[in-house]
């Protein structure tokens, strides 16, 4: 057994979301919900088959967004997960239509930041067994920023 940190490529500032699934027909359940959840939003999903033809099958409306979701799924390697990459979209807008999808068990990570994902590779195959988002934390907020988070919240509409 093999413990691995595999670097996802993606534009700074790009946000995906990495989940895990048990079936084919998640790939277009996954597409449905993203749609109905945001109509406009350009974005990209692959998901790795772990019987059979073991495929990245995909779906999305953004060729470039598909192009990059199928090399991400491709480097991560373990079966049965999914990628979605976000086009001028924030994940908090999709996750519990994401959530509600019958054949989804896990979401692992939900970020534009950095993002690592560790994965055990045995003879059988690969497994995530977590994600690295991001950075460690430097301290603790002061009210200077504490005043900075509360107003991007507002400029970006999530709160009053």
């Amino acid at each position: 057994m093999e413990i691995k940190a595999i670097p996802v490529e993606k534009p700074e500032g790009m946000n995906i979301i990495i989940g895990q699934t048990h079936f084919i027909k998640s790939i277009e359940d996954l597409y449905e919900a993203i749609k109905n959840a945001m109509p406009s939003c350009s974005f990209g999903i692959a998901f790795n088959e772990a019987s059979g033809d073991c495929l990245v099958r995909w779906e999305g409306n953004d060729g470039d967004l598909i192009d990059r979701a199928c090399r991400i799924a491709l480097d991560i390697g373990a079966g049965h997960i999914f990628v979605i990459l976000l086009g001028e979209a924030f994940p908090i807008n999709l996750l519990n239509w994401l959530k509600s999808v019958p054949e989804v068990c896990t979401i692992h990570c939900a970020t534009a930041n950095p993002l690592e994902v560790i994965v055990c590779e045995t003879t059988q195959g690969r497994g995530i067994l977590g994600v690295i988002d991001g950075y460690k934390p430097e301290g603790v907020e002061n009210e200077d920023k504490k005043k900075e988070r509360k107003a991007l919240l507002r400029k970006f509409g999530y709160k009053l």
